[in-house]
């Protein structure tokens, strides 16, 4: 069972704290590793599935396919998930769908974020007491692994040191402190007096955490545990800019940092979208450069190895998992959902009345405004002499799918989509392969599927 003496750990961080990070933190030494926080709701329309092609097991929502959370046997030891919760009852369901899979449960209450405080979740449950220790006891008397959660600080010792004692009371096993109040910002200093004052009056593992603007190098790591009196240290913005900082043999070039990072994010099948936005993280100033700037450019995952001399190890990566049947999105059919749906008649009408029936997912992340599908195939019609297509768009419940009338033929994808504007992309990706406009290759790239 994991514990919290004497960790280093890498920090819940808002899109950072996806699977490749986790893991490239843990192979530069990190001992546990959190997860972005995850939003209970969000989490409840999901369902576990085996991925036998990367040998993770993923929570896909089932509303548009997407992963909520992918994680892998490399890591079931190390990982604790961060969730968002404002209720017990949600909390607990969450927990029990991941308890095999994580190795601890935290319950945010240190966000400092609209969304998280509109919501009552994050700092907002520090100003109800009664409510956050409810969560923690019922999570502490119904799981077989550790619970802990993360805070912030009041303005006085006083009011700190009295609501962190409520929640020690509950049994957690840890407690994560951010040494900053709601109101500040990282460029504020960090109270260690504070945190130092709490560790030394509770008797569970205090985790000290908002140290990254004294924390340049992995020695620095120690000075901040013996600031705080910590039991362990928790890096955030740190880890962020350069994940090898938690190596004992010193930091890493950037480049390195980055090439290992992409690495993790092919072999693990990684959004484009997400990956961009980690790279963006440990340029930073450096996005201004001409590379930088070539960088931001990038839509699809191989664009942005390209940078990095690793487009021939993306590609290749990427025609295995294809030949071996990989998907852009998981496919979310209407009898997937549930509750189970009476039996449809729709997709047999449907495959009925279409010329031309494809498997193809859009993925939005992959197209800039000029280069949507719709607006390809209007732009070649209207090339070519032809009159525009026509979109019918058929609904079952929250999914989504487009028959394309064009010059006499009709064209859908049999991929189910999140929403309409998604539906009528996917059918015109169908056209467009069709017409020789977008070849399979380019599809494959954009992260599409066709069978």
């Amino acid at each position: 069972m994991l514990t919290y003496e004497n960790k280093i750990i890498l920090a819940p961080m808002v899109r950072i704290g996806t699977l490749p990070m986790r893991l490239l933190a843990l192979r530069y030494g990190a001992d546990v590793v959190y997860t972005e926080e995850l939003i209970d709701w969000k989490f409840l329309r999901s369902k576990r599935r085996f991925n036998d092609i990367l040998n993770t097991i993923d929570f896909i929502d089932q509303t548009d396919g997407t992963v909520v959370f992918r994680t892998c046997s490399k890591e079931t030891d190390k990982v604790v998930l961060q969730l968002g919760t404002c209720d017990a009852e949600r909390a607990l369901k969450v927990a029990k769908m991941v308890e095999k899979d994580v190795a601890a449960i935290d319950i945010n209450m240190g966000c400092p974020k609209e969304f998280s405080i509109k919501g009552g979740m994050g700092v907002a449950l520090l100003e109800q007491t009664d409510k956050a220790c409810a969560i923690l006891k019922t999570l502490v008397d119904n799981l077989s692994i550790p619970v802990t959660c993360k805070i912030r600080i009041f303005e006085t010792v006083e009011k700190s040191l009295s609501v962190v004692e409520k929640l020690v009371g509950t049994g957690i096993k840890a407690i994560a402190i951010h040494g900053r109040t709601r109101n500040e910002r990282p460029q504020h200093a960090v109270h260690t007096d504070i945190i130092r004052y709490i560790a030394e009056k509770i008797h569970i593992p205090v985790i000290a955490n908002g140290g990254s603007k004294e924390i340049e190098k992995y020695k620095d790591i120690f000075k901040f545990k013996e600031m705080t009196g910590c039991t362990s240290v928790m890096l955030a913005r740190a880890a962020e800019w350069n994940c090898s900082i938690f190596r004992k043999e010193g930091l890493l070039p950037m480049d390195t940092v980055i090439k290992e990072y992409l690495k993790l994010a092919v072999d693990y099948d990684n959004s484009p979208s997400n990956t961009k936005y980690c790279i963006q993280n440990i340029l930073r100033d450096l996005q201004e450069t001409p590379r930088g700037r070539k960088f931001l450019e990038c839509q699809t995952l191989d664009q942005i190895c390209a940078i990095w001399d690793l487009e021939q190890y993306c590609q290749e990566k990427q025609s295995q998992y294809q030949k071996m049947g990989i998907q852009g999105r998981w496919q979310v059919t209407p009898d997937s959902l549930e509750p189970p749906l009476k039996k449809q008649k729709a997709d047999s009408v449907l495959l009925f009345i279409c010329n031309l029936c494809f498997q193809v997912c859009f993925i939005r992340a992959n197209f800039n405004d000029l280069s949507l599908p719709k607006s390809q195939l209007h732009t070649w019609a209207s090339k070519n002499g032809y009159k525009l297509p026509i979109y019918e768009t058929q609904q079952i419940e929250k999914l989504f799918r487009t028959i394309l009338s064009f010059n006499g033929k009709k064209y859908t994808s049999t991929f189910w989509e999140k929403n309409k504007k998604f539906a009528e992309q996917g059918a015109a990706l169908v056209c467009l392969h069709h017409l020789g406009v977008l070849s399979e290759k380019e599809l494959v790239k954009l992260g599409s599927i066709i069978k």
